[in-house]
């Protein structure tokens, strides 16, 4: 494995990735509950169409439009931070390349979609620009854990983030914020939403800038340059459906971000400058049509764009370029046999693009087409309910491969459920580990997981204070085979390597004493198998505990987050330990008259030292102070 630490961030491509959840963003889109309504969510990455999140057999973790102001986060990884099985490794602050681990799978084997288009990059780093989605442009995100290759095909071994942008609620909105901060931060965003008549219209942008630190700590890796390394961020987004009939819906969803960012090296010399940009646009047009009373229909054609660039002065200083994209057709259906009974199934097409320039002499244009069929059937009887999926895809030069997930569900009352299931799932190697010059190997195999999971449940409702409670307990174990990792005795990517984790997540979201609490724990064991060695950057253990209070017009919030120490490599290859830490997170809102609203954070209160990446040292104690104004709501 090469640490992304001495990966540039360059090395996070482009490419057209791995197929999956098409329909499932204009199924959520036309069915989820808008802003503010604290109803049981309603959630569509688990079975590709909607139901209750209550519902849903798989370990999975609904994110609204109220959760994301409420947390004041401004980018997708400072908020999924917070949430059981998922964690990140940064390189050094805001806008730098950000890894994501979902019970201890890697970057590569995690499959983050952005409106239900993939954003898995195809290069050697097997990357995404997470770090580069402003939650400004975000409506809701849902994470489901555990093997889902079943439902969404390559890259979901560790699960599937599903993050969709903003459109129009029930009521009109618009929104004005400024915010201020700590290394010369400075955030702003306009967003509107509205219907006229059948139309419904949203958009919105935002601006967002960091002065930042320097990423690398010149004490331990003192080749690095020490100036400050910021972040400028320029976002916009828009959403137009119209519908032609009430079971007749056609929309579209842009999404743009430009993200420019200074980085830092361990290599070279200490006067070396590092810059990058990475624009990173989508777009998304769907059908969604019932054509009778029980059969439903979602037609979506859809691309992703990531461009990345870099230059870099010095003795050995060099410019490069990586480009995706990512092209999906897919057509999904669900058929009611009855009341408690469906199918569903589609198919897909996927065309994968990666253009490269590395800097250094390594050029490589290539492209592939991925086909895939999948079905499933779910529904309950009495107590049980049922969820069994297979989908087949065939990736172009790397083979077929046929995944299933059979899972199942028991009403001990009616408030506690037991749920259990069994998966499998892969992943096809990306372009650039097949075909980048001097290390790829067009000879390498999908990479193949296995996973089982038993889960207790309990969940319920307080009508009159119109709040749920929802905790969960979930036991898993995970292997993985034929992984792949960098061969120093072949210099090229092999399929070598072999992993397993085991342990549980416990997630709660309740209300307790008058507060809110949301809570999410993780134990686990991620290894090498063959080594017994722990995987790098992973915790055995990590968690978050949320409170939030509202009272009168204030609403007042704290966040406690810690891991245990994780292991890593340094520049010279040893081995090093990056130690625990628990940081502690303030934020308060006071709602004036006329819309106006105040708001702050302090984070880090108590100003600890911590890397998620060796070298690499995260803020320092930073405190924001904002004014929003939504003279509709």
């Amino acid at each position: 494995m090469i640490p992304i630490a001495s990966v540039r961030p360059a090395r996070r491509l482009s490419a057209f990735a791995a197929l999956a959840g098409l329909a499932a963003a204009p199924a959520v889109q036309a069915q989820s509950p808008s802003a503010g309504v604290s109803l049981s969510p309603v959630v569509v990455t688990a079975t590709r169409f909607d139901q209750p999140l209550t519902d849903a057999l798989p370990f999975t973790t609904v994110l609204t439009r109220e959760d994301i102001e409420r947390s004041q986060a401004l980018d997708v990884p400072a908020l999924l931070q917070r949430e059981a099985g998922v964690a990140f490794a940064n390189n050094g602050g805001r806008g730098k390349s950000t890894s994501v681990f979902v019970r201890g799978a890697s970057t590569r084997q995690v499959l983050v979609l952005l409106d239900g288009v993939p954003l898995n990059k195809q290069d050697a780093s097997g990357s995404v620009s997470l770090e580069h989605v402003m939650l400004d442009a975000v409506e809701r995100i849902e994470v489901v854990r555990g093997n889902v290759s079943a439902l969404y095909g390559s890259a979901a071994i560790g699960g599937v983030i599903q993050i969709f942008t903003r459109r129009a609620g029930d009521t009109p909105r618009a929104t004005l914020l400024a915010e201020g901060g700590s290394e010369g931060s400075g955030h702003g965003t306009a967003s509107a939403d509205g219907r006229l008549g059948a139309t419904s219209l949203a958009g919105g942008v935002s601006y967002d800038t960091t002065d930042g630190h320097s990423a690398i700590d010149p004490d331990q890796l003192p080749g690095a340059n020490p100036d400050r390394d910021g972040y400028l961020n320029r976002s916009a987004w828009a959403s137009v459906a119209h519908r032609f009939a009430p079971d007749q819906t056609l929309a579209l969803r842009v999404h743009h971000s430009d993200g420019r960012f200074d980085w830092d090296s361990a290599f070279g010399a200490p006067s070396d400058d590092h810059r990058g940009r990475t624009v990173l646009d989508s777009l998304a047009l769907s059908a969604d049509n019932r054509y009778t009373d029980d059969w439903r229909g979602v037609i979506t054609l859809s691309q992703v764009r990531d461009d990345n660039r870099n230059h870099v002065t010095g003795d050995f200083g060099y410019r490069d370029r990586y480009e995706s994209r990512t092209r999906l057709l897919g057509w999904s259906h669900r058929v009611a046999l009855n009341a408690d009974w469906a199918v569903t199934g589609g198919l897909e097409r996927q065309r994968q693009e990666v253009e490269v320039d590395d800097g250094f002499g390594g050029l490589y244009d290539r492209r592939r087409d991925v086909d895939a069929a999948y079905a499933g059937v779910e529904g309950r009887a009495g107590p049980h309910a049922l969820q069994a999926n297979v989908r087949h895809d065939d990736v172009e030069g790397s083979g077929r491969k046929t995944t299933g997930l059979l899972g199942y569900g028991l009403d001990l009352t009616a408030a506690w459920k037991l749920t259990a299931s069994v998966s499998s799932a892969f992943n096809a190697p990306p372009l650039g580990y097949l075909h980048a010059p001097f290390f790829g190997n067009p000879d390498l195999d999908p990479e193949e997981a296995h996973s089982a999971e038993v889960g207790l449940q309990y969940a319920t409702r307080d009508a009159e204070a119109d709040r749920s409670t929802l905790l969960r307990a979930t036991l898993f174990r995970s292997r993985v085979r034929d992984e792949f990792e960098f061969d120093f005795a072949t210099s090229r990517f092999e399929n070598i390597g072999r992993t397993r984790n085991h342990g549980v997540e416990l997630a709660a979201d309740l209300r307790a004493a008058g507060i809110d609490w949301r809570a999410g724990l993780t134990w686990q064991d991620p290894e090498n198998e063959e080594t017994d060695a722990r995987l790098l950057r992973r915790a055995k253990r990590f968690g978050n505990v949320g409170a939030r209070v509202d009272f009168g017009a204030w609403d007042v919030g704290a966040d406690l987050r810690a891991s245990s120490a994780r292991q890593d490599v340094a520049s010279d290859g040893s081995s090093v330990r990056l130690g625990g830490y628990a940081l502690l997170d303030l934020r308060a809102r006071w709602r004036l008259a006329a819309g106006w609203q105040l708001q702050a954070r302090i984070e880090n209160v108590a100003d600890r030292d911590w890397q998620s990446v060796y070298g690499y040292p995260q803020a320092e104690r930073s405190a924001f102070v904002g004014v929003q104004w939504q003279p509709l709501r």
